[in-house]
């Protein structure tokens, strides 16, 4: 059954059939993540974590020729580009990691255009589906995760950011993420539902506000949550009008945040409000790498989950105390394998590359990412996410929401041509994140980027107004 059908269905449910029916999901979800491989690979994640330098090499080296001898022999677009680039399957029996800046980089562009078609595996695991990231860039892409796939990252999440942050999947959470589970912009509450299956609550990232906040408070008593995850602004946000509010909430074991850079400023709010340590990481949806913090904040990136370069504008790799952008191989996926992809996020290593925890791994000191402008709705909610306003729709190559005033709204569009049906969708994907507003639709051959030349996917100008 289609999941716009599905959605719509759920949306007619009472909150008690709709936590049913989320923990009906969640039983899947489970067995789908937690199954199989999942707890072999579990065990090498942990026993590779006393790896020397050394022992990295070599385990790195001899995964970057698999991916490679893989994507030759199997990916039609690496069979081709590779090819065109003078490489041959023998190249790479004697790959060694200097030789990776030989090979062609993968745009975003090459991703949402090749991604379901020549970028895939000719021979895949099974059990493969397509999950689309949240287009924290403007324009979302889709990843292909098989059941070994998503083995391998669940088990890579679990050892490297939950155990780091001293909890695990047995323990209940709250999760504020891009989920739709109250299903209109001005819907009353409760502001969560819950998965019993996993002791999760899921958390409306789309209704917080001063009016709403009282209510997220007792989803998290209620269910006696053990830790937070999800959306860094998003959680922030929450704890910041808790405070305000002079609400007392629970001691947690850990906030756990991604998808958004963490700030000092929220890494404080969230500690002093949970009484707890925060815990910054960076993935994505395409899980092409994995950098996450220690049990004594040091963030470090996982030489497993990827061999990952830190390259500076002239193309060159970044140094120990210098900035540079990511640029990924994974090690995970080989249904679509990415290779030297241009993730589009920024990191600066650390000039200090001793640990504190004695794992060999590189220490990053910030994950510069992108910030985004926090959004505000007329009751008041907050929020910088816009999670699905253009996902599947084929003609956006680029979006941008603009806050003009509280209720007045421009999305720039950077395509060859919107259709009506897709400038209605638009409209009703904002309406159900912020109620009703005057929104305009601009349609431009590219989106500009700002003074510091990087492209911002939210902005809100009401602090001029």
């Amino acid at each position: 059954m289609p999941s716009a059908v599905i959605y719509k269905l759920y949306n007619k449910l009472p909150v008690s059939l709709q936590n049913l029916s989320i923990s009906a999901f969640g039983y899947l979800w489970h067995r789908r993540r937690f199954g199989g491989i999942y707890k072999n690979e579990y065990k090498g994640f942990k026993e590779r974590e006393a790896f020397s330098t050394d022992q990295w090499r070599v385990y790195q080296t001899k995964q970057l020729r698999k991916i490679l001898i893989h994507a030759y022999l199997n990916v039609p677009y690496y069979q081709q580009v590779f090819s065109k680039a003078g490489f041959t399957e023998s190249s790479f029996d004697t790959f060694e990691l200097e030789d990776i800046g030989k090979l062609p980089l993968l745009e975003k562009a090459a991703l949402r255009e090749f991604g379901s078609s020549t970028l895939l595996a000719k021979e895949q695991e099974a059990g493969g589906n397509f999950y689309a990231s949240s287009g924290s860039t403007g324009t979302p892409t889709s990843i292909l995760y098989s059941l070994k796939m998503h083995q391998r990252l669940s088990a890579l999440y679990e050892a490297r950011v939950r155990n780091w942050a001293g909890v695990t999947c047995l323990d209940s959470r709250g999760m504020i993420g891009g989920r739709r589970v109250v299903s209109t912009g001005m819907a009353s509450g409760p502001f969560y539902r819950y998965n019993m299956v996993e002791k999760q609550v899921y958390f409306s990232a789309y209704h917080i506000s001063p009016s709403t906040v009282k209510n997220y408070l007792d989803g998290i008593l209620k269910y006696n949550l053990k830790y937070m995850v999800g959306y860094a602004t998003s959680n922030y946000i929450l704890a910041r009008l808790m405070n305000e509010a002079g609400l007392k909430a629970p001691k947690l074991k850990a906030v756990l945040t991604s998808s958004e850079k963490l700030t000092p400023e929220m890494r404080t709010m969230l500690s002093t409000v949970y009484q707890c340590k925060v815990y910054d990481a960076w993935s994505g949806v395409e899980w092409c790498g994995l950098i996450s913090e220690n049990e004594f904040g040091q963030l470090m990136i996982s030489p497993d989950s990827a061999y990952l370069e830190v390259l500076k504008p002239d193309g060159t790799p970044a140094k120990p105390g210098e900035a540079g952008e990511l640029v990924c191989t994974g090690f995970l996926n080989y249904d679509q394998p990415l290779i030297r992809y241009k993730i589009g996020d920024v990191i600066k290593l650390s000039a200090d590359q001793q640990t504190k925890c004695g794992r060999n791994f590189v220490i990053v000191d910030e994950i510069i990412g992108r910030s985004e402008d926090i959004i505000s709705g007329k009751d008041g909610r907050q929020m910088v996410r816009f999670h699905g306003i253009f996902i599947n729709l084929p003609n956006v190559l680029k979006g941008q929401v603009v806050q003009e005033a509280i209720d007045r709204f421009t999305i720039n569009v950077a395509t060859k041509g919107l259709t009506e049906n897709e400038k209605m969708l638009i409209r009703q994907r904002m309406e159900s994140q912020l109620g009703e507003i005057d929104l305009t639709i601009n349609e431009l051959e590219d989106i500009p980027v700002g003074k510091n030349g990087k492209f911002k996917a939210v902005i809100s100008n009401l602090k001029a107004n």
